[in-house]
């Protein structure tokens, strides 16, 4: 939706910010983020081949679904998958999307200022009801 040209202001501005700020301030995030990311992948130590993990042993697998079900052990498995991008190269890549999210929903709201306080089509119930007596 976009906003009528009296609510836009002048030079293309939204809400009182120019669409260059919010291209600036984009590129700015994208750029910090991205260059975290980098910086993460490269000075995080390598996983370790000798650590141990229950999930790779099928008896302990099988102990867990015998236990818990089948959801038991897909819960086991997001755990452990959730665990692991917090951690070493992985965490590069969860700093890089967290950055790509956090320039889209910076964008949304600076380019969209009204969205979150516009009313429902119907507008307010309270609001209705006065105007009708």
């Amino acid at each position: 939706m976009r906003l009528p040209l009296s609510a836009r202001g002048r030079g293309g501005s939204v809400g009182g910010v120019t669409r260059r700020t919010i291209n600036r301030v984009s590129v700015g995030l994208l750029v910090a983020g991205c260059a975290a990311a980098v910086a993460i992948f490269f000075f995080a130590p390598p996983a370790e081949p000798g650590e141990y993990d229950p999930l790779a042993n099928k008896k302990y697998l099988q102990e867990i679904r015998r236990i818990g079900g089948k959801g038991n052990e897909v819960a086991a498995e997001f755990n452990d998958w959730f665990a692991g991008i917090w951690h070493g190269r992985a965490l590069a890549g969860t700093v890089a999307v967290l950055a790509v999210g956090a320039t889209l929903a910076f964008r949304f709201v600076a380019l969209h200022p009204d969205y979150l306080t516009e009313e429902p089509a119907g507008g307010n119930a309270a609001e209705v009801k006065k105007s009708g007596q």
